[in-house]
């Protein structure tokens, strides 16, 4: 499956120097199209036009009652932070999305390697709603005082086979990076769990200075 690739500053999915981004084809030559960056360009001729999201919906970018967008779709390749890359890419569907379209992008990201998995249009997508709940405990039992990072991490890793602990994994990540997704998810559903706590909202205040 060929696509092309249409870009404007660095991507969180594909930075620079990715593999991924040396296997573009001339926009006319491909199957899809893929968007970083950048707000996608409806294209019924495609197989699939897919746009790069960060925390936002895949309805900000297109209207799913318009006819032209039955073959868009989002996608998000999972990165903690500022950690490199995963090799998971969350691709988001709209009600309306047509099977060959979800098959085409399927295809596109597997032939690369990627392992894909399909979700509704829904801000944090599958990851970020699982993830962030449970970093925003961990760093709220280290400010109360529950237990030390390294014993909350340790108990993790030896209690329930986790490769890293919260608190190793979010602060890696970056607590400013955790910041900003676990406050959007909050400012959407308002659930106290997505709530950010006080180290990452002190961490952000401190980068904005």
């Amino acid at each position: 499956m060929r696509y092309a690739i249409q870009k404007k500053g660095d991507s969180r999915s594909f930075p620079p120097g990715d593999i991924f981004l040396a296997g573009t084809v001339a926009a006319d030559d491909a199957d899809v199209a893929l968007y970083l960056g950048l707000p996608p360009v409806a294209d019924l001729r495609k197989k699939a036009v897919l746009v790069e999201l960060t925390t936002e919906c895949l309805a900000e970018h297109v209207d799913e009652a318009d006819a032209a967008s039955t073959n868009v779709l989002g996608f998000a390749r999972y990165r903690n932070g500022e950690d490199a890359p995963s090799k998971l890419v969350e691709l988001v569907r709209l009600p309306v999305t047509e099977a060959a379209a979800v098959d085409a992008a399927k295809a596109v990201f597997e032939a690369a390697g990627f392992t894909v998995v399909v979700c509704a249009d829904q801000p944090g997508r599958i990851l970020d709603r699982l993830l962030r709940p449970k970093y925003n405990a961990a760093l709220r039992f280290l400010d109360e005082g529950l237990a030390t990072a390294q014993d909350m991490d340790t108990t993790c890793k030896l209690g329930l086979g986790y490769p890293d602990g919260p608190i190793e994994r979010v602060t890696r990540g970056g607590l400013r990076h955790h910041h900003d997704v676990t406050r959007a998810l909050f400012e959407t559903y308002g659930t106290a769990a997505y709530a950010p706590p006080r180290l990452a909202v002190a961490a952000a205040k401190r980068g904005a200075r």
